[in-house]
């Protein structure tokens, strides 16, 4: 026994009753066809064929097993002669039909559920990936009119200060404009005030030398025994006159005036009822110190055009003496 299981350790041990189940085999196997062959003949009509689905678990490959000895094949029992055992074996394969219709429509039950379940599971997927498309341009459109809020708020501030800027320079240039105007209000005043004061000054001084020549008039009047004092006539013609006083004058002295004052007498207006007298205070030499309008025309562009022409005649011709009268009257008249 020890020499033996040393040369076949891969032997597997012989079981006890082997002949005893080879017999009973080949009994079960001619029963059973006995009764199929009985079966067969037994029904009137053909039943209807079943199908079924068997299942059976794949075998794992991937490390080879030793395979088992074959086992004997047992020869199929008798069948048995009754028919009882034929009742019996159609409702065996009656119930082998209901078990393998029932495993088919469970497994059909079961597919119809994964397939429902994975339907719903995309839906739920679909539904999942719509919401967040929706949440994302949700986010987007919300950005984007926030972005579109502060750029109008920006602008709106540019623009505000633009206006604040020009509001203030508008602002600056109207109250430089207002400083320049009051400032030329004040200077428009202060040339009137001095030419108003200019004037008076003139009026007085001329109204001065006026009682002056009057007294030394009078007074050479007084002395001459009431005759006819040197004076100078008015030239009508001419458009101009003279007149002297305080020192006697020549009677040619008034065309040497005459012809001084007339060259610069500038007037293109009416010459009809004009005659404006200006009185005249000179130094020795001809200087003009003073001239100022005693006798208004009632005209005064002619009163100014005659002033003009008198001051343009500076300095005033000097007599036969070699000097100048100190004082006289010149009667103008436009040319006509």
């Amino acid at each position: 026994m020890t020499g033996k299981k040393d040369t076949y350790p891969l032997q597997p041990p012989r079981e006890r009753g082997t002949g005893r189940a080879i017999a009973l085999a080949v009994v079960m196997h001619v029963l059973l066809g006995f009764f199929l062959y009985h079966g067969i003949h037994w029904q009137n009509s053909t039943p209807a064929g079943e199908e079924a689905e068997l299942w059976t678990e794949v075998p794992d490959l991937s490390t080879p097993k030793p395979l088992p000895p074959p086992a004997p094949v047992a020869p199929a029992p008798p069948p048995p002669q009754t028919e009882d055992a034929d009742i019996a074996l159609q409702q065996q394969k009656r119930k082998q039909q209901e078990a393998a219709r029932e495993a088919q429509l469970a497994e059909q039950q079961r597919i119809k559920q994964q397939q429902e379940a994975d339907a719903k599971r995309q839906q739920q997927l679909a539904a999942q990936q719509a919401a967040q498309l929706a949440a994302q341009q949700k986010a987007a459109k919300l950005k984007q009119q926030q972005q579109q809020q502060e750029q109008q708020q920006q602008a709106a501030e540019k623009l505000k200060q633009q206006q604040q800027q020009q509001d203030a320079l508008k602002k600056q240039q109207e109250e430089e404009q207002q400083q320049k105007q009051a400032k030329l209000d004040a200077q428009k005043k202060a040339d009137a005030e001095k030419a108003a004061k200019a004037k008076a000054q003139a009026d007085a001084q001329a109204k001065k030398l006026d009682a002056e020549r009057r007294a030394r008039i009078a007074q050479m009047q007084g002395s001459m025994g009431g005759g006819e004092g040197t004076s100078g006539n008015g030239l009508a013609k001419s458009g101009t006159g003279s007149g002297s006083g305080g020192n006697a004058a020549t009677p040619g002295y008034a065309d040497k005036v005459r012809r001084r004052v007339r060259p610069n007498i500038v007037w293109a207006g009416d010459t009809s009822g004009l005659e404006t007298e200006i009185a005249v205070r000179c130094s020795p030499s001809g200087t003009l110190l003073s001239a100022t309008v005693t006798r208004s025309s009632g005209n005064a562009s002619w009163d100014d055009a005659a002033l003009r022409a008198v001051q343009r005649s500076d300095p005033m011709p000097q007599d036969t003496d070699g000097k100048t009268p100190s004082s006289f009257k010149i009667t103008l008249r436009p040319a006509g």
